[in-house]
C-alpha cells in the first residue's frame, strides 16, 4: 500500500490542480471563450467544391465585402460562418464563391439570430448548473449511511469540486485555442462538457464508493480513515486508468485523423475525460480525508 501511497502526497496533487486551475481561470479572464453562431447570432453555409481550398475561398468572401471563418471538412467540404446575413447578402456570397469555384453546391444554410443565441447560452449554463446540483443531492442521499466520519453531504460536496474542476481545465484551454486557432464554443462544446461531467462524476463515485464500503467492512475499527481511502484508491486504480484508455484512445485518432469539424469536440471530451480521471484520484479522495481531519 505505501507503494501507493497517495493520499500521504495531498499537498502535491491539490497544489498541481489549483496551478492548473488558475491558469485555466486566467486564461478565461484574459481571452474570454469565442462564442459560436449558437449563442451569439450570425450564418454558417455548408458547401462542397471539387477545385477550391479553405484559403481562396476566404480571401474570395472578402473581396466580396465579408469576413468568414472558412473551415474544410473532408476533401471537398467546408464550412463558412459569418455574422449575421440577410437573404440578400446570403445569395451575394454564394454568388461570389460559384465564381471562383464553379462546381460549388449549398449543402445547408442556417441562421440562429442574436436573441435566440442568448437564449441557447442561458439555458447550456442553467443545464450545466442543475446538473451539478442534481449530483449533490443524489450523492448525499446514496450516501446517508455512511455519515461517520464524514457527514454525507460532504462526500456530495467533493464531487462537484471535482466536476467544477474538469469543467473548467477545457474551458480554459478552449479559450486559448480560440484566440491561437479560432476554436469556437457552441452546442457541440456544451455537449462535450456535459459528457465530461458524466465521466467525471462516474469516476469519482467508483472510488467513494468503494471508499463506503470499506468504511462500513471496518466500521468497528480504529483503522485511520486516511488509509481506507487510499486503500479504496488503489482498489478502483485499474478500472479507472482502463476506462479512461479505452475512450482516450479512440477520441485521440479523431483528433489527429478526423475532420476540421469534429476536432474541437474530441479535443473538448479528450481533455475533460483526462481530467476527470485525474481529478477522482489526486483532487476528490484528497479533499474528502482533508475534510474529515478538519473536523
Amino acid at each position: 500500500m505505501k507503494t501507493f501511497d497517495i493520499i500521504g502526497r495531498s499537498k502535491i496533487w491539490l497544489a498541481l490542480s489549483g496551478v492548473i486551475l488558475v491558469a485555466c481561470l486566467g486564461s478565461l479572464a484574459v481571452f474570454g471563450l469565442n462564442f459560436g453562431i449558437d449563442f451569439t447570432g450570425g450564418s454558417v453555409m455548408q458547401i462542397t467544391a471539387s477545385d477550391t481550398s479553405a484559403d481562396a475561398l476566404r480571401e474570395t468572401v472578402s473581396s466580396a465585402g465579408f469576413e468568414a471563418v472558412v473551415q474544410s471538412t473532408g476533401e471537398t467540404g467546408y464550412f463558412l460562418r459569418f455574422g449575421p446575413l440577410t437573404e440578400e447578402e446570403h445569395q451575394r456570397v454564394l454568388s461570389s464563391v460559384r465564381t471562383l469555384a464553379p462546381s460549388v453546391q449549398e449543402v445547408k444554410y442556417d441562421s440562429v439570430g442574436p436573441v435566440i443565441g442568448d437564449e441557447l447560452k442561458n439555458k447550456s449554463f442553467k443545464a450545466v448548473a442543475v446538473m451539478l446540483a442534481l449530483i449533490v443531492v443524489y450523492i448525499a442521499w446514496a450516501f446517508r449511511k455512511v455519515s461517520e466520519p464524514v457527514a454525507s453531504w460532504k462526500y456530495g460536496l467533493v464531487t462537484m469540486v471535482a466536476a467544477f474542476h474538469d469543467v473548467i481545465i477545457p474551458l480554459g484551454v478552449f479559450a486559448v485555442l480560440g484566440q491561437v486557432l479560432g476554436y469556437q464554443v457552441d452546442t457541440a462544446f456544451v455537449a462535450a462538457i456535459l459528457t465530461v461531467l458524466g465521466y467525471s462524476i462516474n469516476d469519482t463515485i467508483v472510488v467513494l464508493d468503494r471508499t463506503r464500503e470499506n468504511l462500513t467492512r471496518n466500521r468497528h475499527s480504529d483503522r485511520d480513515f486516511g488509509d481506507i481511502v487510499n486503500s479504496s484508491i488503489v482498489q478502483t486504480l485499474g478500472r479507472s486508468l482502463n476506462t479512461t484508455l479505452t475512450t482516450l484512445l479512440p477520441l485521440t485518432a479523431i483528433v489527429i485523423l478526423g475532420g476540421e469539424s469534429i476536432r474541437p469536440f474530441a479535443l473538448a471530451l479528450m481533455i475533460g475525460i483526462a481530467s476527470g480521471a485525474y481529478s477522482s484520484i489526486f483532487v476528490a479522495s484528497p479533499l474528502i480525508v482533508y475534510l474529515e481531519r478538519r473536523r
